[in-house]
């Protein structure tokens, strides 16, 4: 999930309480159990060595019944993984068995900078999602498209401090005004007891993080060795690699371009005897012996709703704007144009500053490492710029995750942010911490060294692509932020660079020659996708930033077809060496917006789900929270036993704090 370009206004947070929430209400951090603090030590867990690093400890259990999935002998681990460096850091991961035996395995991770993957597992693709069973009880249920179906998943909290990974955990209180936590433990005068919570968390030292995508690859590639010598049964061949898809989203358009990038080259590294990875994180890990160190392959990439490069999306963010598919002006022609010419203006426009950070960092930070000041200033310039200038679209209050939508945010339930935070989950899973769905001091990290607005990003899609990675680009149409008409410039860009590699490659030609295909799911059309061979591209119909989540079923069928090798339009077995979609060249079919959905106020989530109307009367201590969720009287909850997630999908909007 990006940062939004604003503070939130229109129905939601008055002006003046955005002066209070700031950036961090956006990130919407969920606070504490509803014992507070959770369990001083973990019980039951399992500590291991790797054998590939002794550096490397792996701590997991089994959690019973805190995550219901389809079958009771589903296998499930919750744990963390120490990785080496100059700081503590325990990198939390939960992993669920597949519903058929397989040896498909994949990583899930979210955006942020500094979102959580527990959104994407109780939010969007995991086994299970939180329900209601009565006021003051959260429960589980198996969720019918869950991912699980057709794969083993790893969802896995990252960069350091996010959800529940950790450094040193650290007693304070998180203020639900400001999404900031603190060792101070005395309520401020005038504040309702429920907005300030006592618990134990993360230090929020910022130099105990990531500051650049690059650097939070190097503790995401040891986890994976970690896991992969602790659970050998997910290698089906001992002697062989670690096959791996990894699925990201939003500001995971970061994440799984460098992520995979550095597998590649540690496994180039292995193949000749090398030293693998030596970063900032990393001063320990260099120092040790490597030789047991897996290979890790990875078969498919998936980018859902990704922002991947301003640089190449960045102009298609007006035309969403004034000529989307839904028919819907979000500003007017004189508006657009300014924002055009601010993206082109020699020198200080959008467009320039992105290139002047990336000869910065091309000339003094080729490595990425965030630690050369000048590049940090002038990459930030261009992100913050870029930024502003991107979202100024967003003043007249439309939502950035889906421009169908007006105001607080109505879809997904948030529940997963309390149900998170009870002392029985955290118990079951082994946490010392209590849950944090966003982290502002990752996010500020991030932003510090301008991370968003450094390149490469397509030269590294371009390589995968040519040794033989499967790359699927899914986009949800009505998503603003990372909207799909910039996603399918990346797609073009990236079949474009391939030619740099191998001027003889197929991609630049075949895959813009070939046209937009149907997207068939049960029957109907769920979007369309150009597919050459192993690049494709989908735009989703009726699916904000969020894609799992509003289209269920579709999300997974496009998931199983990309980690299958099938054709992405109809599941078909095809040869994807020569195998092409057929169809205009455009796709621009026009549907109509869906009714609007009535949002519930989260107390956890106050920025993004609340009215003005609705927080001034929090502050005042009016209403009651049933299950997290504010209400003006008793009488408006109502138990909801079932429903359709693709009903509700399709008739409502959802948003996260910052990319996602």
């Amino acid at each position: 999930m990006w940062s939004p370009f604003s503070i939130k206004k229109g129905n939601g947070a008055s002006p003046s309480w955005s002066k209070v929430l700031t950036l961090s209400t956006l990130a919407a951090l969920a606070p504490l159990s509803e014992a507070q603090f959770p369990p001083s030590q973990a019980v039951g867990l399992k500590t291991v060595t790797s054998p590939s690093n002794p550096n490397i400890k792996i701590s997991y259990r089994e959690p019973n019944d805190v995550c219901t999935t389809a079958f009771r002998e589903q296998k499930q681990y919750t744990g963390w993984v120490t990785v080496p460096g100059e700081y503590p850091t325990h990198l939390f991961f939960w992993f669920v068995g597949a519903r058929e035996p397989t040896s498909a395995l994949t990583m899930m991770l979210n955006g942020g900078p500094g979102a959580s993957s527990m959104f994407g597992l109780f939010a969007e693709n995991g086994p299970c999602q939180v329900v209601e069973k009565s006021a003051n009880r959260l429960e589980t249920a198996a969720r019918e498209w869950g991912w699980d179906r057709a794969s083993n998943m790893l969802f896995v909290d990252q960069p350091n401090q996010v959800g529940f990974s950790y450094d040193t955990p650290t007693n304070g209180s998180l203020d639900l005004t400001t999404g900031m936590s603190s060792p101070n433990m005395q309520l401020p005068e005038g504040l309702p007891p429920n907005l300030f919570l006592n618990g134990t968390f993360s230090s929020s030292n910022i130099q105990n993080t990531a500051n650049t995508t690059q650097n939070a690859a190097t503790a995401v590639y040891h986890l994976l060795q970690g896991l992969g010598s602790a659970f050998p049964k997910y290698v089906p061949d001992k002697n062989g690699p670690l096959g791996v898809n990894l699925f990201t989203e939003s500001y995971g358009g970061h994440y799984g371009p460098v992520f995979a990038d550095v597998w590649v080259k540690e496994n180039d590294k292995l193949k000749k005897r090398a030293f693998p990875l030596s970063k900032r994180q990393d001063d320990a890990q260099s120092r040790s012996t490597k030789a047991g160190n897996l290979e890790i392959k990875l078969t498919s990439l998936g980018i859902m709703n990704g922002c991947i490069d301003d640089l190449v999306q960045g102009s298609r963010y007006v035309e969403m704007a004034v000529n989307n598919t839904y028919g819907i002006k979000l500003i007017d022609q004189a508006t657009a144009d300014a924002i055009t010419a601010g993206f082109n203006a020699p020198e200080t426009g959008c467009k320039d500053l992105i290139l002047a950070c990336r000869q910065a960092q091309a000339a003094l930070d080729p490595l990425d490492q965030g630690a050369d000041e000048t590049v940090n200033q002038v990459c930030a310039y261009a992100a913050l710029t870029c930024q502003q200038l991107l979202g100024s679209v967003l003043a007249t209050g439309v939502n950035a995750y889906d421009i169908a939508h007006v105001g607080p945010d109505a879809f997904p339930d948030y529940h997963y942010l309390e149900y998170l935070n009870l002392r029985r989950v955290q118990e079951a899973i082994g946490s010392v911490i209590n849950y944090t769905d966003v982290s502002p001091v990752v996010y500020q990290a991030f932003f510090q060294t301008g991370d968003r607005a450094r390149g490469g990003l397509i030269g590294k899609l371009a390589s995968l692509l040519q040794r033989g990675v499967r790359i699927g680009l899914v986009y949800g149409d009505r998503d603003y932020i990372c909207n799909w008409m910039g996603g399918e410039s990346v797609s073009l860009a990236v079949a474009e660079a391939v030619r740099d590699i191998d001027p003889k490659s197929p991609y630049p030609t075949q895959f813009a020659q070939a046209g937009y295909a149907p997207i068939q799911v049960n029957g109907r059309e769920a979007g369309a996708v150009r597919q050459f061979g192993n690049l494709s591209f989908s735009r989703i119909y009726q699916a904000g930033h969020y894609v799992p989540a509003y289209q269920p079923e579709t999300a997974f069928r496009v998931f199983e077809r990309v980690i299958s090798g099938q054709a992405v339009s109809n599941g078909a077995r095809v040869n994807l060496g020569e195998y092409a979609t057929q169809g205009p060249k455009k796709a621009d079919k026009q549907l109509t917006p869906p009714n609007e959905v009535v949002a519930k106020c989260f107390l956890r989530n106050l920025g993004a789900t609340c009215t003005q109307e609705q927080v001034e009367a929090i502050l005042q201590g009016q209403g009651v929270v049933i299950n997290g969720v504010w209400y003006k009287e008793q009488k408006d909850w109502k138990l909801v036993t079932a429903r359709s997630e693709t009903a509700v999908a399709e008739g409502s909007k959802m948003k996260r704090s910052f990319f996602g």
